[in-house]
């Protein structure tokens, strides 16, 4: 039996955004199920599931993506947690940010980078507890 869009989206998602990409699906349900249901199954069981680029390559191109837009840091911190899930470095994240800020300017990088900030403290706070 074929693996549904949702099912494949699902697993991808606990692999790489775990707790945190769950949490978001979860504060959907209550207003749009099926707009929680549409995040599991297009990104994640159609774009993400896709040959031709690893999990790492993807996350670092959302990230940038991401801190490019500039206002959207709630959905940015899901994927800088992501992009150290799946293997990035602090390096390379911190470097994909001040890559942006000749793209998409000083405040957008800044923004990135806070966030950034605010991901590795609370990894540390969690680790630490």
């Amino acid at each position: 039996m074929e693996v549904s869009r949702f099912e494949k989206g699902l697993e991808l998602l606990e692999l790489i955004d775990g707790e945190a990409g769950q949490n978001v699906i979860d504060s959907l349900q209550d207003i749009s199920p099926d707009l929680a249901k549409y995040t599991i199954e297009y990104p994640f069981g159609d774009i993400y599931a896709r040959k031709g680029l690893d999990l790492k390559s993807r996350e670092i191109a959302t990230v940038a993506a991401l801190t490019a837009l500039g206002n959207c840091a709630p959905q940015l911190k899901v994927h800088l947690n992501a992009a150290l899930n799946v293997g990035c470095n602090e390096e390379e994240i911190k470097e994909v940010i001040i890559q942006m800020s000749g793209y998409a300017g000083f405040p957008a990088a800044l923004n990135g980078m806070f966030a950034f900030k605010e991901v590795l403290a609370e990894r540390t706070a969690n680790h630490n507890s």
